[in-house]
């Protein structure tokens, strides 16, 4: 059947739908059929990407989250065709509320017993976001026990260091290794170069094929972009998501 993917954080700003972008195109990429759902009620990033096919489920009701509008995703998750692979990008404001909404529906048990398959993909950021996207994952990890997480470390900010310790001596990663599917460290990005590169892009809404393409990138552009992309490419290939 289908094989879904939560990309979920409790901080927000800290590349979490840049992550839901690479992994909707590696998938494209790999040939398989991808669809996506978009339920941030505050930077609905992905549903921006006229590329991608992707249904933006609004939440808010009178500026408040309305858990019942998580129904139509449920729906929708259900409904996926076989083989195929579903991203739901979820905003940092809707955090808890889509978590409670999974727990209090059996989403996931639900989505086993018709043979889906699950994934979580939370990202880790350097810098000061550190301790506040490894609570993040904490949670994730403590609130679902039997589904297999993929952490995607960001070195955007800074590196991923917390006390002087690496990612994989955190206390986060000693208690829960054994739900980590896969940790997905993204290549580092020069600021002045290849970190700006990707900023243009992200912004445009561009996927890496089209900004490849463009007539008005430049050569030198492209050449960062395609070596950074094979890169992400590889690692989220070696993954083994699809």
């Amino acid at each position: 059947m289908a094989t879904t993917h939560f990309i979920l954080q409790g901080k927000g700003g800290v590349g979490k739908s840049m992550i839901a972008g690479l992994l909707y195109q590696s998938l494209l990429k790999a040939g398989k059929d991808v669809c996506a759902f978009d339920t941030d009620p505050v930077n609905a990033t992905l549903s921006g990407y006229a590329e991608f096919n992707v249904t933006r489920i609004e939440i808010m009701r009178n500026g408040d989250i309305d858990p019942r509008q998580f129904d139509q995703l449920f729906e929708g998750l259900m409904s996926a065709p076989a083989s195929s692979h579903v991203l739901v990008d979820n905003g940092a404001s809707s955090f808890v509320a889509l978590g409670a909404y999974l727990q209090q529906n059996e989403v996931l048990p639900t989505l086993a017993e018709e043979g889906h398959t699950v994934f979580f993909h939370t990202v880790v950021t350097g810098g000061q976001a550190v301790v506040d996207t490894a609570r993040g994952l904490y949670l994730l990890a403590d609130s679902f026990p039997t589904t297999p997480l993929v952490v995607w470390l960001n070195p955007f900010f800074g590196e991923i260091v917390l006390d002087g310790k690496q990612f994989e001596e955190f206390k986060v990663y000693q208690q829960f290794k054994s739900q980590f599917h896969a940790v997905i460290r993204l290549p580092d990005a020069p600021r002045a170069t290849l970190g700006r590169d990707l900023e243009e892009l992200f912004a445009k809404r561009h996927s890496f094929e089209a900004g490849m393409a463009s007539s008005t990138t430049n050569i030198a552009v492209k050449s960062r972009l395609r070596r950074y992309w094979a890169e992400v490419y590889r690692l989220i290939e070696q993954a083994q998501i699809f």
